[in-house]
């Protein structure tokens, strides 16, 4: 499992023109999932998402938690992140195959809802636009 995760002020993903999903405040989760994960992983993701401290407390300190600033999260699929780059053309052969995917995707955004207030979401295998506004910029992969 592949996830770049970003602070983000605003974002939201769009589908033919129409907002899927919109979060303030929050983190935008870009996931990927390969071939070898399983729920455990995912609740392990999850898990690590929401304690990370990477918001600013009362002295600019990257010192809080997702859920001591009430943080939403907006998820998108994004099995590109599982590409093999070494050779000029990707290969995607480490991704999970789309069922498996959605399912753990599926799974990830319900972990994601028994850890955050508020859970926003694109699209799974839809071609996406996905608009944010990066805070500080602050970028994680995970």
């Amino acid at each position: 499992m592949r996830v770049v995760l970003q602070r983000v002020s605003h974002a939201k993903v769009m589908v033919d023109d129409q907002i899927t999903g919109q979060i303030g405040v929050g983190l935008l989760v870009f996931l990927g999932v390969g071939k070898e994960d399983n729920s455990t992983i995912v609740e392990q993701m999850v898990d690590k998402i929401h304690k990370l401290r990477i918001f600013a407390d009362q002295d600019g300190k990257t010192n809080l938690s997702s859920s001591e600033v009430q943080a939403q999260i907006l998820v998108v699929s994004q099995f590109t992140l599982c590409a093999d780059c070494s050779k000029n053309r990707p290969s995607f052969s480490a991704a999970a195959d789309a069922k498996f995917a959605q399912d753990l995707y599926e799974y990830f955004v319900q972990c994601c809802k028994s850890k955050f207030a508020r859970v926003e979401t694109g699209r799974f295998g839809a071609d996406m636009s996905v608009h944010l506004c990066n805070d500080g910029p602050f970028t994680l992969v995970l």
